[in-house]
């Protein structure tokens, strides 16, 4: 599939926090209704113009995965549920790659762990960890990041 990446623009933000609210339900089942709602309030009140997104579109042009940016951290990367396993995640990391370089940083929820695999299968490693979520809430952090210095795994292709 050819990857059409593109920037953010306010026509996608409902759809982007449907797709997000989709992922946030499908991926993090650690999260109670209550939290997802905490969470949910987070994303419509306009956090996705905080950083900068980048939005995979699929083959009729509706968004599939998304990304968002603030310097070289990635601060949230969600991607449909029934898109999963299709490369989405990797070619939206490899975009920040080349937009941002080999230094990149994430924090991923110590109980999603096919996230935290996903990062480490991409060559990321774990840096640090935290009790509280970056909401105060009590959802640990695992801190990761990939430098030039590391193989980069899946994501070795021309990069």
């Amino acid at each position: 599939m050819l990857s059409n990446i593109i920037p953010y623009n306010d026509h996608y933000h409902d759809e982007l926090v449907d797709l997000w609210y989709q992922a946030v339900v499908h991926t993090h089942t650690f999260l109670s209704e209550q939290d997802i709602q905490f969470y949910h309030q987070i994303m419509q009140s306009g956090v996705m113009r905080e950083v900068e997104i980048w939005i995979e579109l699929g083959t009729e042009g509706q968004p599939v995965g998304f990304m968002g940016l603030n310097g070289t951290k990635i601060e949230m990367l969600f991607v449909k549920p029934e898109e999963h396993g299709r490369g989405i995640g990797r070619r939206l990391i490899q975009h920040a790659i080349k937009r941002k370089g080999r230094n990149l940083q994430v924090d991923v929820n110590e109980q999603n762990e096919a996230a935290f695999a996903f990062y480490k299968r991409l060559g990321f490693v774990q840096m640090g960890r935290s009790e509280l979520d970056s909401s105060g809430q009590p959802f640990p952090l695992l801190h990761l990041e990939v430098t030039s210095n590391q193989k980069l795994g899946l994501l070795d292709d021309g990069i």
